[in-house]
């Protein structure tokens, strides 16, 4: 019987694993870091040792294995190519599912990590039931990933779901890290919301406490407006507004049963939703109006879920 099966969430820096009963319940959780030297030529032997290691340490064998879903901070095809990862190292097409598989010996499903991460929420997160949704994630940058009738919406070539790089601002000047100008993620992402905040304080002379604070997160705006602090309540109604905007045009399209919020900023909690919904409910179309808009709940183990879940879908 092919009882357990491994989520996979490779990073930048740290490869995040889980071992999962194919039930969906999750065994054991543990991380190894991801080598970049060499182009990353270390990093698919690397996971492929860490999980034989584990197998070992658990008596498990190969025929007890579904096998392995991964997600990788890049497109990935609908065939299992990986369409470069800069931030790995990988400049060039590689086929990870038929490389990973080749080096562990079981079956491999690979995916966005974004993507992956709004399939776990789907399978067993804030999701969980649910047949379409949309999870926005807020961190240093801004990932999406599309869940339609239980399927990751992946796209022609692997690229669907970048919801951080729709357009909302024709004024602005300073380019995005895709090389476009007025992504949302330039505003509303951990990185963005600094720059926003920078930009007010610059032209609003009233006392803000993140005038003391050399160097400044997006948590201390939020913290700030939380005890009270008008400057700063006023940037996140800016920085929230325009999500809501964005989230609007979102659900006009995909029409899903509710959109997730994860990502490190979204520990800020409910005062996002609360304050990107004036936006929203003004900009979406009247039958879209009341799609709930919910907290992701997984944290950084949507993943690892998502892998698990990819792998039995």
């Amino acid at each position: 019987m092919r009882d357990y099966g491994f989520g996979i969430d490779l990073g930048g820096t740290t490869c995040k694993l889980g071992l999962f009963e194919v039930s969906g319940k999750l065994l054991e959780k543990w991380e190894i870091p991801t080598n970049k030297e060499d182009n990353g030529s270390h990093i698919l032997a690397d996971i492929a040792q860490a999980l034989k290691d584990k197998m070992e340490e658990r008596g498990l064998t190969v025929e007890q294995i579904q096998g392995a879903g991964i997600g990788v901070p890049g497109a990935v095809t609908p065939d299992g190519w990986v369409n470069k990862c800069v931030n790995l190292g990988w400049n060039d097409k590689m086929p990870i599912e038929a490389e990973l598989s080749k080096l562990c010996g079981f079956p491999v499903k690979a995916a966005n990590d974004a993507n992956i991460a709004a399939l776990g929420e789907a399978w067993m997160g804030a999701g969980k039931g649910a047949q379409s949704l949309v999870m926005i994630t807020l961190g240093t940058g801004i990932g999406g990933g599309i869940i339609i009738n239980g399927q990751i919406l992946t796209g022609s070539n692997g690229a669907g779901g970048e919801i951080g790089h729709i357009h909302v601002d024709d004024t602005e000047e300073e380019v995005c890290g895709c090389g476009n100008k007025g992504c949302i993620e330039q505003y509303a992402s951990a990185t963005g919301i600094v720059r926003m905040a920078k930009r007010f304080l610059a032209r609003d002379d009233r006392d803000s406490s993140l005038r003391s604070i050399e160097n400044f997160t997006a948590k201390d705006v939020f913290d700030a407006a939380k005890a009270g602090d008008e400057v700063a309540d006023a940037i996140v109604t800016e920085v929230c507004g325009r999500l809501g905007s964005m989230v609007a045009k979102v659900v006009n399209v995909l029409n899903p049963e509710m959109v997730l919020l994860g990502g490190g900023v979204s520990k800020a909690g409910q005062i996002i939703i609360d304050k990107m919904r004036p936006a929203f409910k003004a900009e979406a179309f009247h039958a879209c109006k009341d799609t709930k808009v919910n907290l992701a709940v997984l944290g950084n183990d949507a993943g690892i879920y998502g892998g698990v879940g990819l792998l039995l879908n």
